[in-house]
């Protein structure tokens, strides 16, 4: 019993005297990365030696290694793993690779990604936004937007059935890339083409300057304008509204692949070109104003329909814009209703604005009456006024003349009176009601025989 406890007690000192000696081989914990000699080797099992300590085994799953590093290990080579049990069934130690791989895999991406190394990724796979990279043994990511020029789908109106077909083209190839993102936390890892081949275009790029004409050819199409190549494989794109003066819905309309032109560089990104064609053109727009004038009527053709208007060609450069308030006197909930695209209507000129490129047209001013047939309209109600004002006229007239006859009777008459004797003021008094009388009746008649002799003259003219 009392050689037990000496056993006992001298196997706690030994342990405390190896703790407390800092020189002595520490054995490591679970989580810990250890490293150890191959001491055996097979496809679903390797043995490690740990510095005597113990030994080690990696078998199943935890041999698969992201790094890559445990793929070509032969007998007697070190390499580290991690330890994910102290002791197993069989009193081994249970390490990984897997583990340690992984580990090992994203430093060495995160290390890439500082130093902005140019890496071979191999394409495993494809789907509409972009393809399916291999690096190492860590699966990542490249976007369509991350590719080349060259690589880029230029597909006729976008056709994502065909961007997927052309995409699929690159499984199996390996691209230059550089990693512009990773994140192991979340196993993230972004790569660009485009990045890899900025490399060489700064070179390329440098030699040129804004400003400068260079001539190539078109090499793709797309919606938003038109990809040139020139001198040693570098490209710019001529954007949609730097094509042409004119108003552009479509650039196919305009260029097609494989045209030679001429363009001036209008702006250098880093190694991004943009390039313009109009710029080496005249601008129709600088003699607008002799061409056409304010309130000018002429014929154009509708080339677009917005809700807010349409778009009209006056002739090939100058296009206007008719907005719907001058599309009618009444209130237009759609354009389509009143021009059909394609066709041509007669508009007036309301605005023009040379260095805005703007010129606005009515087609309610063209349709409205003209001045001259608004006079005609209404002379009939002009002339029906004239004949009112002309009988109330002529009946004051009447009168007027009919008043002034009797005046003049009376005056007649009371002078021959005067002639006579006088008489006593009742005869008079008679006399004169009775001249008075006779004198109305007298002017009376002779107001009818002038109206009789009137009709009689208007008969005989009839």
């Amino acid at each position: 019993m009392s050689d037990e406890k000496n056993v006992q007690t001298t196997t706690v000192s030994t342990m405390e005297e190896l703790l407390k000696d800092k020189n002595a081989v520490t054995m490591p914990k679970v989580g810990d990365l250890t490293e150890g000699k191959v001491i055996s080797l097979s496809k679903n099992e390797v043995y490690l030696d740990l510095d005597g300590l113990t030994t080690g085994i990696i078998r199943g799953r935890e041999i698969y290694d992201e790094s890559e590093d445990s793929s070509s290990l032969k007998i007697g080579d070190t390499t580290s793993a991690t330890v994910i049990d102290l002791e197993n069934e069989n009193g081994y130690m249970e390490l990984s690779f897997r583990e340690a791989g992984h580990k090992k895999a994203w430093t060495r991406l995160e290390n890439l990604h500082k130093e902005g190394t140019i890496v071979p990724s191999k394409v495993i796979d494809a789907n509409k936004g972009g393809l399916m990279i291999k690096l190492g043994n860590v699966i990542g990511f490249l976007p369509v937007s991350q590719l080349t020029t060259e690589h880029y789908p230029r597909i006729e109106g976008g056709d994502k059935s065909k961007i997927l077909v052309h995409l699929k083209s690159f499984i199996g190839q390996d691209l230059r890339t550089k990693i512009i993102d990773v994140l192991e936390k979340d196993e993230k890892l972004i790569v660009s083409e485009k990045a890899a081949w900025n490399e060489k275009q700064k070179v390329a790029v440098s030699k040129f300057k804004v400003g400068d004409k260079v001539t190539g050819k078109i090499t793709g199409v797309v919606d938003f304008g038109a990809f040139v190549e020139f001198d040693d494989n570098l490209e710019g794109l001529v954007h949609i509204s730097e094509l042409a003066w004119q108003r552009i819905d479509n650039p196919r309309n305009i260029v097609k692949v494989g045209d030679e032109v001429t363009a001036q560089i209008i702006e250098i990104d880093n190694t991004k070109i943009s390039l313009s064609i109009k710029k080496l053109q005249t601008d129709p727009w600088a003699d607008v104003s002799k061409k056409y004038k304010i309130g000018q009527k002429i014929k154009a053709k509708v080339l677009k329909i917005n809700p807010f208007g349409v778009f009209v060609e006056l002739d090939r450069d100058i296009h206007g814009l008719v907005h719907i308030s001058e599309l009618s006197d009444k209130k237009v909930r759609n354009p389509e209703d009143l021009v059909t695209i394609g066709e041509e209507y007669k508009f007036t000129i309301l605005t023009i604005e040379p260095k805005e490129h703007r010129l606005g047209l009515s087609l309610k001013a063209s349709n409205a009456p003209s001045a001259n047939a608004s006079s005609s309209a209404e002379a009939p109600k002009d002339k029906q006024d004239d004949k009112k004002t002309s009988k109330k006229e002529v009946k004051k007239s009447k009168d007027a003349q009919e008043e002034k006859d009797e005046k003049k009777l009376i005056k007649k008459d009371s002078t021959a009176k005067a002639s006579k004797n006088k008489k006593d003021e009742k005869t008079d008094e008679k006399e004169d009601k009775k001249t008075k009388a006779s004198a109305k009746k007298e002017v009376k008649k002779t107001s009818e025989d002038k109206e009789i002799k009137g009709e009689d003259k208007k008969g005989d003219k009839k």
